[in-house]
């Protein structure tokens, strides 16, 4: 695979699952029922064990 094969690769294929991921995290962070689970994560470096 030389060069200009790789770098077409990337300009299609590599950006468009990129922007999917992008995406995805984004309807994941701001799903319905995910912010008991983020205030609980956000209060982990306060808790004293």
């Amino acid at each position: 695979m030389d060069y200009n094969a790789m770098r077409q690769f990337a300009d299609s294929w590599v950006l468009l699952f990129m922007a999917l991921f992008f995406v995805g995290a984004i309807v994941f962070a701001l799903r319905p029922g995910g912010k008991s689970q983020a205030d609980e994560a956000a209060r982990i470096p306060l808790k004293d064990d």
